[in-house]
């Protein structure tokens, strides 16, 4: 008797582009709209811009960063469809999809004060689109099918691993958006004092309310940096943990992501303030924090992963607690003088969204019903 020969897996669709696209979707929407402030009527229709003429003036960084943005979008809308929708019914939706998520942001922004629509913005934004969408047509063999990248997801990276891989690459991402503490996401008592005070009408600090006459020296803003630091590094850290298999690479994978987010971190304070500024962010403080966190996951990472994700939110919520407690370091506001947003101004609406939400979506992550359903198995 012949022994049968195996069919090939049929072809699945992936959690981590759908989560992907829907995540990216909203980076534009507050890439598009920030800073949210000073929103009014100017008597222009919204869609007016795309019957206007071309602007006169526009710069080849604009063009390059408004194509650059939109071919992620494509590329995994593509992903997201697949193997729903395929060839050229999946391209003319990109374009479809491009055109109205761009047109609805550019539209949007005529009641924004700061921001201009421009239909050489469409153009463009539809334009990377495309591309994309053709790169991931191209592309979707060796993502999606079984290829290398993918066995090397399998083997490493445990079934339900996709949302939790979403979250774990963009934390090297949220180091970008300049930050008073190092790994020291998620601060939004500073946005909540500027919220209450455009409503009251008079300078509100939750800072100074909270600890009334409170005067840091530098030791103790250290040693709150080394708080942070520790805590907010191995809540990320142990939040990837939980997600890879026992044969999977631990301390390798936990080095690079380390490394990643440090080197985006240094490459963030070299483009936005200066190239002597790299390093500004390596303080006494971050020292101890990362020394603090490496001695944690040593020990940690022997750990069931139920402890892991436990731990994990500990560290996390520690983390936020104290980032949103400890006034703002007064020598990184003095940094913070110098930074001009300039042409980065999207950039850096997006950068702030990925580092003010980034631990929240950790805990999403963390507390989500699928970990508590796979226990019970």
């Amino acid at each position: 008797m012949t022994a049968a020969i195996p069919l090939p897996a049929p072809a699945t669709g992936s959690a981590f582009a759908r989560l992907a696209l829907l995540g990216y979707a909203l980076l534009i929407v507050y890439a598009s709209w920030y800073p949210f402030t000073g929103w009014q009527s100017n008597g222009l229709p919204p869609l007016g811009f795309v019957s206007s003429p071309l602007p006169h003036y526009w710069t080849v960084f604009d063009v390059a960063t408004n194509v650059i943005a939109y071919v992620p979008f494509g590329m995994l809308l593509v992903f997201a469809l697949y193997p729903l929708l395929r060839g050229a019914l999946v391209l003319a939706l990109v374009l479809l999809a491009g055109v109205l998520w761009s047109g609805t942001m550019e539209a949007v922004q005529t009641f924004l004060p700061t921001r201009v629509p421009s239909n050489l913005d469409l153009l463009t934004n539809v334009a990377g689109a495309v591309i994309g969408g053709v790169l991931g047509l191209a592309s979707s063999s060796f993502f999606l099918q079984q290829s290398r990248l993918l066995q090397v997801r399998q083997r490493w990276f445990s079934h339900e691993a996709s949302r939790g891989l979403l979250v774990v690459c963009a934390w090297p991402l949220a180091q970008i958006y300049p930050q008073g503490y190092l790994f020291g996401q998620g601060q939004l008592t500073p946005l909540l004092s500027e919220a209450l005070t455009d409503l009251a009408g008079s300078p509100i600090d939750l800072f100074s309310l909270m600890w009334p006459g409170l005067r840091l020296s530098a030791e103790q803003f250290w040693l709150c940096e080394t708080i942070i630091t520790a805590f907010g590094m191995t809540g990320a850290v142990l939040t990837l943990l939980c997600l890879l298999r026992k044969k999977a690479p631990l301390w390798t994978l936990m080095l690079l992501t380390i490394v990643l987010a440090l080197a985006a971190k240094s490459m963030a304070s070299a483009l936005l303030f200066a190239p002597e500024n790299a390093f500004v962010w390596l303080t006494p403080g971050a020292r101890g924090g990362l020394l603090l966190s490496l001695l944690m996951l040593a020990g940690l990472h022997f750990t069931s992963r139920p402890v892991q994700r436990r731990a994990a939110v500990l560290m996390l919520l520690i983390s936020l607690l104290a980032v949103n407690l400890i006034p703002p370091n007064p020598y990184f506001v003095v940094t913070l003088q110098s930074w001009v947003q300039g042409k980065f101004l999207s950039f850096n609406g997006a950068a702030q969204f990925l580092s003010l939400l980034w631990p929240f979506f950790a805990l999403w992550f963390l507390l989500h019903p699928v970990h508590r359903s796979k226990a019970k198995v």
